[in-house]
C-alpha cells in the first residue's frame, strides 16, 4: 500500500468514527416509553393545559437536552424536575428529547386578544434568537403556542433574576409587566 492509499484509508476510517461519534442513534420509541411520567403535567402528547407548566411537543432538541441536564446538574433549580431526571442516562434525555420534538405542537390559544394584538408589535427582540415566528432555533426555545400565563411567569422569573438566563435577564429586566403579558399573550396565540 503507497503513502497515498493508506492516507485514504486514514481518513475513510477517521471519517466512519466521527460520524459516529456525532451521529449516534436516538430512539424516539425508547424516548416515549421514558416520558410517560412527563405526561402527567406536560399534558398529553406534549401539550401542556396547565399554564403552570411548558409544552414540550415541537420544542427544539438542543433545547430540551440543555434544559434537562441544567435540571439534572442543579443549574436550573426545580426539585420536582431535578428528582425526575436524577436518574436519566445521556441516553435517555437525548431520546426523551427526540421524542418530544417529534410530536406535533398545538397553541395554547385562548390569550386576550387585545392584549395579543399589543404583543405583535414587540415581539421583533425576541425573533432574533428564538426564531422566526418564535418557534424556536438551537438552543433557544420555541415560544410560540406556549401557554400565557407560563411565558409571563418565566418572563417575569427572568426580569427579577429567580431564573438565570444569560441575555434573558437583560431583555426580560428591559419589559414592563403590562409588556409582558402583552408579549405572553400574542405568543400563546401562534
Amino acid at each position: 500500500m503507497n503513502l497515498i492509499q493508506s492516507h485514504r484509508l486514514a481518513l475513510i476510517i477517521l471519517s466512519l468514527l466521527s460520524f459516529n461519534s456525532i451521529a449516534y442513534a436516538v430512539d424516539i420509541n425508547a424516548g416515549k416509553d421514558k416520558a410517560g411520567f412527563c405526561l402527567h403535567c406536560h399534558g398529553a402528547g406534549g401539550n401542556s393545559s396547565n399554564p403552570q407548566f411548558p409544552s414540550l411537543a415541537g420544542q427544539r432538541v438542543l433545547y430540551l437536552e440543555s434544559q434537562l441536564k441544567a435540571f439534572q446538574s442543579g443549574r436550573r433549580v426545580n426539585s420536582m424536575m431535578q428528582g425526575m431526571v436524577s436518574k436519566l442516562s445521556k441516553q435517555d434525555i437525548s431520546n426523551i428529547s427526540a421524542y418530544f420534538s417529534s410530536l406535533p405542537a398545538k397553541s395554547a390559544g385562548g390569550g386576550n386578544a387585545s392584549l395579543a394584538k399589543k404583543g405583535q408589535s414587540q415581539i421583533a427582540m425576541c425573533t432574533g434568537c428564538h426564531g422566526k415566528a418564535a418557534k424556536g432555533r438551537g438552543r433557544f426555545p420555541k415560544l410560540a403556542g406556549q401557554q400565557p400565563k407560563y411565558i409571563e411567569k418565566q418572563l417575569l422569573d427572568f426580569k427579577n433574576r429567580s431564573r438565570k438566563g444569560g441575555p434573558m435577564n437583560n431583555v426580560a429586566s428591559s419589559l414592563s409587566k403590562q409588556s409582558i403579558k402583552e408579549i405572553a399573550a400574542y405568543l400563546g396565540n401562534l
